[in-house]
C-alpha cells in the first residue's frame, strides 16, 4: 500500500485545526461592537408581515478557559433596536415591551461555550425587562485569526411572552421572535 507521500506503510499525521491553537485558552476577547450585529425577525398583522430589526449598541467580552471551553456576556441596548420605523421603535422601548427606561439593557448571560469543530454549544441565560430565562444555542466559528474570531447564531428562537412581553393589540403579532447574531471578538 502506498500513500499520499509515496512511502509504503508511511501514515501522515492528522493536520492539525488551525482553530486549536487561537481558542486553546486561557485567552480574554471584547467584542467589536463594528463588525457585530443582533438583528430579529418576528411576525405581525396576523402573520401577514414580517417585522425585521436590528440594535445598535452591543458589547460584550469572552473568555476561553484552559482546555478551550469559553464563557461570555453579551450587552444588546434596549432601547437601539432599529426597524425603520421610528414610532414603532419608540413603543419597543417603552414599557409594553423592552421597558428600556428602567432596564437599559438586554442581556445574554453565556455560562459555557463547549466547541465541536466549527460548531459552538452555547448555555446561558438571556434577561429581557428584567425578566431572566435559560437560553441554548448552536454558533459557528468564523474568519478565525491568531487576533480574533467571529460566532454566528442564525435562528434562535425567542418567546416573548416567557420574558412577560404580552402586549399584542388585537391579537396583530404571532409567534415568537427569531435572532441572528454575529459576534466579532478581538484578543484583549
Amino acid at each position: 500500500m502506498t500513500h499520499t507521500d509515496g512511502h509504503p506503510h508511511a501514515t501522515r499525521a492528522p493536520e492539525a485545526d488551525p482553530a486549536d491553537s487561537v481558542l486553546a485558552g486561557p485567552s480574554t476577547w471584547t467584542l467589536d461592537p463594528a463588525r457585530s450585529s443582533v438583528a430579529l425577525r418576528s411576525k405581525s398583522v396576523w402573520g401577514l408581515i414580517t417585522v425585521r430589526g436590528s440594535f445598535g449598541e452591543l458589547a460584550g467580552n469572552a473568555e476561553i478557559l484552559p482546555g478551550g471551553a469559553g464563557r461570555g456576556r453579551l450587552e444588546i441596548g434596549a432601547a437601539s433596536l432599529d426597524t425603520k420605523n421610528a414610532k414603532r421603535d419608540r413603543h419597543l422601548a417603552s414599557a409594553d415591551f423592552f421597558n428600556a427606561a428602567e432596564h437599559p439593557s438586554i442581556v445574554a448571560d453565556l455560562a459555557s461555550a463547549t466547541r465541536t469543530g466549527d460548531q459552538v454549544a452555547v448555555r446561558g441565560t438571556l434577561t429581557v425587562a428584567g425578566v431572566t430565562r435559560p437560553l441554548s444555542f448552536t454558533a459557528m466559528l468564523a474568519d478565525i485569526s491568531p487576533s480574533a474570531f467571529t460566532l454566528r447564531a442564525d435562528g434562535v428562537v425567542v418567546d416573548r411572552a416567557e420574558f412577560g412581553l404580552t402586549w399584542n393589540q388585537m391579537g396583530m403579532l404571532t409567534g415568537p421572535a427569531t435572532v441572528r447574531v454575529v459576534a466579532r471578538f478581538t484578543r484583549a
